[in-house]
Formats: structure tokens, C-alpha cells, sequence
């Protein structure tokens, strides 16, 4: 891009405007760290999330991962980056850094109060182990299959999101794996869980 941007400057001259300003910015790359972040690829971390999502997702990055973010998304020095990563070369826990970032990034587009429940929320349902109080409800007809009840409880995006995510492990009833992906679901209220940050409450009836 810098190529066009610098053509650009060009025209304007010629059509006798003043040249503007031209920034570019490294590329930050998605949750994956492979691909640079896009909506279109599911990789990526809205300013519009909840401050829930906005912590599981970049508690979900990798360490190495971590530093670029920081670099590129977080308003403290580099110097005070660097002293971070002596902290976790002399034995710190990088789960600790990244909760300083999930901090800024959620108190910058939500408040302090939001990214201090968020970590609250996060070590309740991960690190003890909990499901979280609060969850979307939802009810269905019986004998829905399972990849539809993911997707219309907004837990997967398509039918064949939801067949990845069986397959891969990643989707639970009441904390058990659901291996059949054409289960049909009994009666009844249960928890439906996909990855580690996606829950609601499912009445079959």
C-alpha cells in the first residue's frame, strides 16, 4: 500500500492540491497468529464485544503472540514491555501479562470496573472450573439436531461451524463431550457449551 499512497501524493500535486499525510501501520495479525486479523476470518477481537469475549479472546492468544499485541495495541512504553518480558524470562507467569492487556484493551473501549469483572469472570470459569451464572436462553422444538441447536443459540456461526467444533471436541453438554453429529438432544434443560467461552442454557420441550 505504501506504493499507492505515495502515487496518490503524486496526483494531488499535479492536480495542484496540497499532498497529504501519509501513516501506514504494521499488519496485526489474528487470534491464530497466522492471518492478519479479519472479521470475514472469525479471528479477530471487535471493539464492540463484550468485555467477557474481549478478555477470553486475548487470554486465547499465544504467548509469543502476546508481545505483538502489546507492541502494536498498548499504550505503555516499550521500555516498560521489555521489563515484562525480563519479568516472564526470570520465571512470571505469562498469563499474568496478558491479563494487564485484557485490563487496558477492555478499560479503553468498555471501563475499569467492566475489565476487572471480566478477569473476575474469566478465573471463575476457568480456573475453578465454573460455569458462569449468567448465559443466553434459549428453547427449542424436539428433535432438532444438534448442529442447528449450536447455531441457533449463537454458539456457532453455521451448521458446518458446528460440525468442525464436534469433531474437534469442542462442543459440550453439561461438561461432556458431544461426539455424534447427529445427535438429537432429549427433553429437558441443559448447559451447551462450545470452546472455553461460548455457554447458554437450552430448554428442549
Amino acid at each position: 500500500q505504501k506504493f499507492n499512497l505515495l502515487m496518490g501524493r503524486e496526483l494531488q500535486k499535479q492536480a495542484k492540491m496540497e499532498p497529504q499525510v501519509i501513516l501506514t501501520m504494521p499488519i496485526l495479525e489474528g487470534l491464530d497468529g497466522v492471518q492478519k486479523m479479519s472479521k470475514s476470518l472469525g479471528n479477530y477481537i471487535g471493539i464492540s464485544d463484550t468485555p467477557d469475549d474481549m478478555f477470553g479472546k486475548i487470554m486465547s492468544i499465544s504467548d509469543d503472540l502476546m508481545w505483538r499485541y502489546l507492541e502494536l495495541l498498548s499504550f505503555e512504553s516499550l521500555e516498560t514491555i521489555a521489563s515484562w518480558k525480563v519479568e516472564v524470562d526470570n520465571g512470571e507467569n505469562p498469563r499474568n501479562i496478558k491479563f494487564r492487556l485484557a485490563d487496558e484493551i477492555i478499560t479503553r473501549f468498555h471501563d475499569a470496573d467492566a475489565a476487572k469483572q471480566a478477569q473476575q469472570n474469566f478465573i471463575n470459569r476457568f480456573a475453578k472450573n465454573k460455569v458462569p451464572d449468567e448465559m443466553p436462553e434459549f428453547s427449542f422444538d424436539a428433535g432438532i439436531k444438534i448442529a442447528n441447536l449450536l447455531k441457533d443459540a449463537g454458539l456457532v456461526n453455521s451448521t458446518s461451524d458446528a460440525f468442525r467444533m464436534i469433531k474437534d471436541g469442542a462442543a459440550k453438554i453439561e461438561g461432556e463431550k458431544i461426539s455424534d453429529r447427529n445427535f438429537e438432544p432429549e427433553t429437558g434443560t441443559a448447559v451447551y457449551q462450545v470452546g472455553k467461552r461460548k455457554f447458554a442454557r437450552v430448554t428442549i420441550q
